[in-house]
């Protein structure tokens, strides 16, 4: 069982063209991806985005929308997971609802994953990844100094905030249960912890594009983001290390197709 969780706020217009590629998707892939349940996160939205996510829903492909009352990127995706249940996915995904990277991440992931990874994610800075990015100066700026205070809370992981991650689904419950961080830092504690836990991540290369109409905003949310990277920090050292959180693969059966890395 595969769940795709898809956190959405105001995504009425950029979330039905994901969720048709997504379903084309699953559907030219259906004997390795499914069975499939799509969970769209429903974070306080004003518009119709829940609207457009159940006129989505096929019986190849069910969407379900849950409501999350807490603003922020972490607590929606944090809800959606939570929603997927403890034992009822093989792998739950997180992906962006503008689609940025494309979904041959869905295909490389389940192969790490089948593979012996506990966790993989796209990464932008990964060799081999393709990247259109069309971000102004200062947001470009204050990606280059966020990511390095990351890589000294995550050491090793080139890009945290890559939009596409999959865990092993017993695993993605036990961990976001445990996050603190609403807002877009959230990947970073999230990441940190699975270190800490011991768990094995993947990170491999994507083809990305920017998508126009991001929630992200430089200078609105630009300084909670740096204040959270502190605040993750100090919870961090208070957190046990060790294997709390690398709990027993479980056995993937991937179709031979699987064995093969998806080209970019």
């Amino acid at each position: 069982m595969l769940h795709i969780v898809i956190p959405a706020y105001n995504e009425e217009l950029r979330l039905p063209r994901t969720l048709r590629e997504l379903r084309r998707f699953v559907r030219e892939h259906a004997s390795v991806l499914q069975p499939v349940e799509v969970v769209v996160v429903d974070n306080l939205s004003t518009d119709a985005t829940a609207a457009v996510a159940l006129e989505a829903s096929t019986d190849a492909v069910p969407v379900r929308v849950v409501t999350c009352a807490v603003r922020g990127k972490g607590a929606a995706v944090a809800a959606g997971v939570a929603a997927t249940g403890a034992t009822s996915s093989d792998v739950v995904v997180f992906m962006d609802a503008d689609g940025a990277t494309h979904l041959d991440a869905l295909l490389e992931s389940w192969r790490l994953l089948a593979l012996g990874a506990d966790v993989a994610i796209g990464s932008r800075a990964a060799e081999g990844s393709d990247t259109a990015v069309r971000h102004s100066r200062l947001r470009e700026a204050g990606a280059l100094r966020y990511r390095a205070l990351t890589a000294k809370v995550v050491p090793g992981i080139r890009d945290t905030q890559c939009g596409f991650k999959a865990l092993r689904g017993d695993l993605a419950v036990t961990v976001f249960a445990a996050l603190r961080t609403t807002g877009f830092s959230f990947d970073v504690e999230l990441l940190a912890r699975l270190q800490r836990g011991g768990a094995v991540i993947e990170e491999f290369p994507v083809q990305w594009a920017d998508v126009p109409g991001s929630t992200f905003a430089p200078l609105r949310h630009g300084a909670g983001s740096f204040l959270n990277l502190a605040v993750i920090a100090w919870l961090l050292r208070a957190a046990p290390a060790g294997p709390a959180t690398a709990v027993p693969a479980l056995p993937l059966a991937p179709a031979p197709a699987l064995l093969v890395a998806v080209e970019a």
